[in-house]
């Protein structure tokens, strides 16, 4: 018989989501592993995480509803997809990128204005994920405001909880991708780039079927322009926030990406992952059954103090290993190289066209609410 539950705490309240962050940390002390009918079972201690992580078989990442490829397989399925994935993430392939990668950063910088007040995560953050994410992908230019339009109704029907209109959303994205794949098939020489390559990958033997590349292609896009916006928003905000990291970032560049992965530990730029218990099994004090499901809180797990002390500041003394921020085990994502470069070459870019960042004091910016991690706003004083 199922066990009734009851509701520890409400994710969907205004106390949480007016600051996830803060509301996460509190949790964390009061309750790590927590109930509530929206999320199932939050997990927010590093510990009980990694337990997760490490064992797919009792905690599987076959949590979605639809084929999400590879997100949601277990080995050995994800295995098979997952040696077709790593090579477009490798040392080569990014090197191969990495001169596109620093003209779109240093070109989307050079947008700011000379000297006045810039909203980070619209003019920085949203211009740079799609412009950087269609160029990795081998897509036209002529798809950034389209995509930009999209992912808009796709965060505004999340945040109003629209399960059709999300469906709708879900089926429009697909037909984008069909359309790439459609275009190459037209053409007698097709380009060599990621989309035209993974058109032409096999697993057992196979070609991928269209409903797997569509599926991949859309985890890969999807996830990144919402990740890639964020973290440009929590880090431009960082800066902007600290003079004193903002004056050493200009005078050590070498610190950079330490610096950007320890802001995105403190600030998460993805706020959650799911899993599915296979088994009934214990995590901390609370007994779970089989189905049931477990959201893991980045947010809170590496802000945990039993691993990071002094949570709330960046320190360059940590065991790198021990951040989550790309996750780990078999599901670490295949991406972090591609992330990190990203994320590096916009913030050189950044340090190097502009002589200070300051906030706005009569215009604070705006927490996201869940399931967006980092900011809606991150409005901005620029001195070029």
């Amino acid at each position: 018989m199922k066990t009734t539950r009851h509701n520890d705490w409400d994710p969907r309240s205004d106390a949480v989501q007016s600051d996830q962050i803060e509301a996460y940390d509190a949790m964390r002390e009061r309750c790590p592993v927590a109930f509530s009918d929206y999320l199932q079972w939050s997990l927010m201690r590093h510990d009980d995480v990694m337990r997760v992580l490490e064992d797919h078989t009792t905690f599987s990442n076959a949590a979605s509803r639809h084929l999400s490829v590879p997100n949601a397989m277990d080995p050995p399925d994800h295995t098979r997809f997952r040696r077709i994935i790593e090579p477009y993430f490798n040392d080569a392939a990014m090197a191969e990128f990495a001169p596109r990668c620093r003209a779109i950063a240093e070109g989307v910088v050079d947008r700011l204005p000379r000297d006045g007040e810039v909203e980070a995560m619209a003019a920085m953050g949203q211009d740079f994920a799609l412009e950087i994410q269609c160029a990795f992908m081998g897509w036209p230019a002529s798809l950034h405001e389209p995509l930009r339009d999209w992912v808009k109704r796709q965060q505004a029907a999340t945040l109003a909880g629209d399960r059709e209109a999300l469906g709708k959303l879900a089926l429009e994205f697909d037909g984008v991708i069909r359309e790439r794949l459609a275009v190459r098939r037209g053409m007698d020489t097709p380009p060599d780039d990621v989309t035209t390559r993974l058109m032409h990958e096999t697993v057992d033997g196979r070609p991928l079927t269209d409903a797997e590349l569509v599926s991949l292609m859309r985890n890969w896009t999807v996830g990144e322009l919402g990740t890639i916006s964020a973290s440009i928003g929590i880090l431009m905000r960082f800066v902007a926030a600290h003079p004193d990291w903002q004056q050493r970032l200009r005078d050590e560049p070498e610190i950079l990406p330490d610096v950007i992965d320890e802001v995105l530990r403190l600030d998460a730029p993805l706020m959650s992952n799911r899993r599915i218990a296979t088994c009934p099994v214990s995590v901390g004090d609370r007994q779970m059954e089989q189905g049931e499901r477990l959201t893991i809180l980045w947010g809170a797990v590496n802000r945990d103090p039993a691993v990071f002390p002094d949570p709330d500041h960046v320190r360059l003394d940590r065991t790198s290993g021990r951040n989550l921020l790309y996750g780990a085990g078999v599901h670490v994502c295949p991406g972090a190289p591609l992330a990190r470069m990203e994320l590096l070459s916009f913030m050189q870019a950044l340090m190097a066209a502009t002589q200070d960042l300051a906030l706005i004091e009569e215009d604070p910016a705006v927490r996201a609410r869940y399931p967006a991690g980092g900011y809606d706003r991150v409005p901005l004083y620029v001195r070029r």
